[in-house]
Protein backbone atom coordinates (compact mmCIF):
# COMPACT_ATOMS: atom_id res chain seq x y z
CA UNK A 1 0.00 0.00 0.00
CA UNK A 2 2.77 2.33 0.62
CA UNK A 3 4.58 1.94 -2.23
CA UNK A 4 1.11 2.68 -4.51
CA UNK A 5 0.81 6.11 -2.44
CA UNK A 6 4.04 6.94 -3.30
CA UNK A 7 3.55 6.19 -6.61
CA UNK A 8 0.09 8.23 -7.12
CA UNK A 9 1.94 11.03 -4.94
CA UNK A 10 4.61 11.36 -8.09
CA UNK A 11 2.32 10.60 -11.20
CA UNK A 12 -1.06 11.87 -9.96
CA UNK A 13 -0.26 15.51 -10.30
CA UNK A 14 0.70 15.00 -13.62
CA UNK A 15 -2.23 12.82 -14.89
CA UNK A 16 -4.33 15.45 -13.09
CA UNK A 17 -2.97 18.26 -15.41
CA UNK A 18 -3.36 15.82 -18.50
CA UNK A 19 -6.66 15.31 -17.92
CA UNK A 20 -8.02 18.63 -16.83
CA UNK A 21 -6.36 20.07 -19.91
CA UNK A 22 -8.53 17.31 -21.98
CA UNK A 23 -11.65 17.39 -20.11
CA UNK A 24 -11.56 20.12 -17.91
CA UNK A 25 -13.93 22.64 -20.04
CA UNK A 26 -16.28 20.71 -20.33
CA UNK A 27 -16.59 19.31 -16.87
CA UNK A 28 -16.58 23.15 -15.86
CA UNK A 29 -18.72 24.97 -18.68
CA UNK A 30 -15.98 26.64 -19.79
CA UNK A 31 -15.05 27.43 -22.94
CA UNK A 32 -12.28 25.24 -24.56
CA UNK A 33 -9.71 28.40 -24.58
CA UNK A 34 -9.61 27.80 -21.34
CA UNK A 35 -8.53 24.39 -20.39
CA UNK A 36 -4.71 24.90 -19.82
CA UNK A 37 -5.91 27.37 -17.02
CA UNK A 38 -7.58 24.75 -15.53
CA UNK A 39 -5.41 21.99 -15.91
CA UNK A 40 -2.70 24.24 -14.28
CA UNK A 41 -5.11 25.41 -11.34
CA UNK A 42 -5.75 21.51 -10.86
CA UNK A 43 -2.09 20.63 -11.01
CA UNK A 44 -0.99 23.26 -8.42
CA UNK A 45 -4.02 21.80 -6.24
CA UNK A 46 -2.64 17.54 -7.05
CA UNK A 47 0.69 18.94 -6.00
CA UNK A 48 0.09 20.30 -3.09
CA UNK A 49 -2.02 17.13 -2.02
CA UNK A 50 0.75 15.11 -3.18
CA UNK A 51 3.40 16.84 -0.91
CA UNK A 52 0.84 16.68 1.90
CA UNK A 53 0.24 13.01 1.59
CA UNK A 54 4.39 12.62 1.64
CA UNK A 55 4.80 14.88 4.84
CA UNK A 56 1.62 12.68 6.42
CA UNK A 57 3.40 9.51 6.02
CA UNK A 58 6.43 10.74 7.70
CA UNK A 59 8.31 10.82 4.65
CA UNK A 60 10.00 13.97 3.04
CA UNK A 61 10.00 14.60 -0.96
CA UNK A 62 13.11 14.71 -2.13
CA UNK A 63 15.28 17.91 -3.49
CA UNK A 64 14.32 18.33 -6.76
CA UNK A 65 10.56 17.26 -6.21
CA UNK A 66 10.55 20.34 -4.00
CA UNK A 67 12.41 22.62 -6.46
CA UNK A 68 9.87 21.87 -9.32
CA UNK A 69 7.23 21.65 -7.26
CA UNK A 70 7.94 25.46 -6.13
CA UNK A 71 8.33 26.22 -10.08
CA UNK A 72 4.82 24.96 -10.44
CA UNK A 73 3.67 26.84 -7.87
CA UNK A 74 5.10 30.55 -8.43
CA UNK A 75 4.49 30.08 -12.55
CA UNK A 76 1.22 28.25 -12.28
CA UNK A 77 -0.12 31.21 -9.67
CA UNK A 78 1.35 33.59 -12.32
CA UNK A 79 -0.36 32.01 -15.50
CA UNK A 80 -3.87 32.43 -13.68
CA UNK A 81 -2.83 35.63 -12.63
CA UNK A 82 -1.90 37.22 -15.91
CA UNK A 83 -4.12 34.65 -17.59
CA UNK A 84 -0.97 33.73 -20.14
CA UNK A 85 -0.07 30.32 -20.84
CA UNK A 86 3.47 31.13 -21.58
CA UNK A 87 4.59 31.23 -17.90
CA UNK A 88 3.64 27.30 -17.17
CA UNK A 89 5.01 26.46 -20.26
CA UNK A 90 8.74 27.69 -19.63
CA UNK A 91 8.59 26.37 -16.16
CA UNK A 92 9.72 23.04 -17.38
CA UNK A 93 12.45 24.83 -19.16
CA UNK A 94 13.66 26.60 -16.73
CA UNK A 95 13.99 23.78 -13.51
CA UNK A 96 15.31 21.87 -16.39
CA UNK A 97 18.26 25.08 -16.69
CA UNK A 98 18.19 25.18 -13.06
CA UNK A 99 19.29 21.85 -12.42
CA UNK A 100 21.70 21.93 -14.92
CA UNK A 101 23.26 25.33 -13.66
CA UNK A 102 23.35 23.51 -10.37
CA UNK A 103 25.27 20.46 -11.44
CA UNK A 104 27.72 22.36 -13.47
CA UNK A 105 28.68 24.64 -10.93
CA UNK A 106 29.47 21.66 -8.87
CA UNK A 107 31.49 19.88 -11.40
CA UNK A 108 33.10 23.68 -11.69
CA UNK A 109 34.15 23.20 -7.87
CA UNK A 110 35.62 19.37 -9.09
CA UNK A 111 32.65 17.63 -7.00
CA UNK A 112 29.21 15.83 -8.11
CA UNK A 113 25.61 17.15 -6.27
CA UNK A 114 24.16 13.60 -7.30
CA UNK A 115 26.50 11.87 -5.42
CA UNK A 116 25.58 13.61 -2.68
CA UNK A 117 22.02 13.42 -3.01
CA UNK A 118 22.28 9.81 -3.83
CA UNK A 119 25.51 8.56 -2.87
CA UNK A 120 23.97 6.43 0.26
CA UNK A 121 21.44 4.96 -2.73
CA UNK A 122 24.43 3.94 -5.55
CA UNK A 123 27.59 3.32 -4.42
CA UNK A 124 29.62 4.33 -7.37
CA UNK A 125 33.57 5.54 -7.79
CA UNK A 126 33.98 9.43 -7.70
CA UNK A 127 35.03 9.41 -11.04
CA UNK A 128 32.41 7.76 -12.00
CA UNK A 129 29.98 9.93 -10.73
CA UNK A 130 31.54 13.29 -12.27
CA UNK A 131 30.45 11.24 -15.33
CA UNK A 132 27.35 10.88 -14.71
CA UNK A 133 26.89 14.00 -13.34
CA UNK A 134 28.65 15.46 -16.71
CA UNK A 135 26.16 13.53 -18.46
CA UNK A 136 22.86 14.27 -16.27
CA UNK A 137 23.77 18.58 -16.94
CA UNK A 138 23.68 17.68 -20.60
CA UNK A 139 20.40 15.64 -20.15
CA UNK A 140 18.89 19.06 -18.68
CA UNK A 141 19.93 21.11 -21.31
CA UNK A 142 18.80 19.04 -24.23
CA UNK A 143 15.02 18.55 -22.57
CA UNK A 144 15.10 22.22 -21.80
CA UNK A 145 16.07 23.20 -25.42
CA UNK A 146 13.25 20.71 -26.78
CA UNK A 147 10.72 22.15 -24.36
CA UNK A 148 11.72 25.35 -25.91
CA UNK A 149 10.98 23.80 -29.40
CA UNK A 150 7.93 22.12 -29.15
CA UNK A 151 6.18 25.07 -26.87
CA UNK A 152 7.31 27.22 -29.45
CA UNK A 153 6.33 25.88 -32.50
CA UNK A 154 2.97 23.42 -31.44
CA UNK A 155 -0.25 23.55 -30.42
CA UNK A 156 -1.06 23.91 -26.82
CA UNK A 157 -2.33 20.06 -26.76
CA UNK A 158 0.63 18.69 -28.49
CA UNK A 159 3.09 20.55 -25.65
CA UNK A 160 0.56 18.65 -23.10
CA UNK A 161 1.05 15.12 -24.28
CA UNK A 162 4.43 16.26 -24.79
CA UNK A 163 4.82 16.95 -21.16
CA UNK A 164 3.27 13.88 -20.30
CA UNK A 165 3.79 11.06 -21.93
CA UNK A 166 7.08 11.87 -23.92
CA UNK A 167 9.63 13.46 -20.62
CA UNK A 168 9.10 10.41 -18.65
CA UNK A 169 10.15 7.79 -21.40
CA UNK A 170 13.01 10.10 -22.81
CA UNK A 171 14.02 9.90 -18.52
CA UNK A 172 14.15 6.21 -18.28
CA UNK A 173 15.91 5.92 -21.71
CA UNK A 174 18.21 8.08 -20.69
CA UNK A 175 19.03 6.16 -17.55
CA UNK A 176 19.06 2.64 -19.29
CA UNK A 177 22.01 4.30 -21.49
CA UNK A 178 23.91 5.06 -18.19
CA UNK A 179 23.77 0.85 -17.60
CA UNK A 180 27.60 0.68 -18.56
CA UNK A 181 28.93 3.64 -16.64
CA UNK A 182 27.24 1.79 -13.56
CA UNK A 183 28.91 -1.29 -14.77
CA UNK A 184 32.58 0.39 -14.86
CA UNK A 185 32.18 2.05 -11.82
CA UNK A 186 29.49 0.96 -9.56
CA UNK A 187 29.13 -1.73 -7.19
CA UNK A 188 28.86 -3.91 -10.30
CA UNK A 189 32.84 -3.22 -11.34
CA UNK A 190 35.14 -6.10 -11.09
CA UNK A 191 37.21 -6.04 -8.83
CA UNK A 192 40.60 -5.11 -10.97
CA UNK A 193 38.90 -2.48 -12.45
CA UNK A 194 38.62 -0.58 -9.08
CA UNK A 195 41.94 -1.49 -8.25
CA UNK A 196 43.36 0.14 -11.74
CA UNK A 197 40.83 3.29 -10.82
Amino acid sequence: MAGWRKIIEEFAPLATFFVLNARGPQWFNRPESESLFIATAGFMLAMALALGSTYARGAKPNTMTLASAGFIFVFGGITLVLQDETFIKIKPTLVYVLFASVLAFGLWRGQSYLQKLMGDMLPMEPAGWLVLTRRWALFFIFLAALNEAVWRTQSTDVWVNFKVFAILPLTFGFMILQMPLLKKYGALSEPEDSADG
